[in-house]
């Protein structure tokens, strides 16, 4: 524990019908030694240590979504969790980003964005605030639009649920522990696209 080197949150995944690639990970010194021990002795290196780059298209989208950021909050810095997910079917990423910056987290949780592209930037669609991971696109949809399953848990809230936010044509639910958004009952189908912080 004293030898551990602070932890660092970078991470992005890119989510596709066909793939998912996690561009980074959020753990102590000792943590990604016993990774690289594990993956050394369990995998073949073409399969988890070598992974295709990003394409063009996705390396665009990333950096894009770093430039939005920066001006969306410049003190945000590395602290959030993106992915790239297509919610409404048109082939196209949205973003998905949980923010951990200074700011971002009260005691019910902390923020997610929604943002969907806007020429070569991104432009905010729902600011959901009170969320906690995992967070999950589930298989119904609303709208055309794949509904999102948000944690919620803490403020006063005890035990915490997952809430379902459906599209409504416009925007998802900006609180996701009040109607429209919904508790949800029993495990829904769905991807997670942001795991639980450990």
């Amino acid at each position: 524990m004293g030898n551990d080197v602070p932890r660092r949150r970078r991470a992005f995944t890119a989510t596709t019908p066909e793939k998912e690639v996690c561009y980074g990970l959020e753990m102590r010194g000792s943590q990604l030694v016993v990774l690289i021990a594990f993956m050394g002795a369990t995998c073949l290196p073409t399969t988890c240590l070598a992974q295709l780059p990003p394409s063009p298209d996705e390396a665009s989208a990333r950096k894009s979504l770093h430039a939005f950021l920066e001006n969306f909050d410049s003190e945000l810095k590395d602290r959030f969790t993106a992915a790239l997910v297509d919610l409404n079917g048109d082939g196209k990423p949205e973003a998905v980003v949980y923010l951990t910056g200074k700011g971002w987290c009260g005691s019910g949780g902390c923020t997610t964005l929604i943002l969907v592209r806007d020429g070569d930037s991104w432009r905010l669609l729902t600011k959901v605030t009170i969320t906690r991971p995992p967070i999950r696109v589930l298989a119904s949809k609303s709208k055309g639009w794949r509904s999102i399953g948000i944690w919620v848990a803490g403020g006063g809230i005890q035990p915490g649920y997952e809430a379902e936010l459906r599209f409504d044509g416009k925007t998802y639910p900006t609180n996701p522990s009040t109607p429209p958004a919904r508790p949800l009952t029993g495990k829904a189908d769905g991807k997670t696209i942001i795991a639980e912080d450990r």
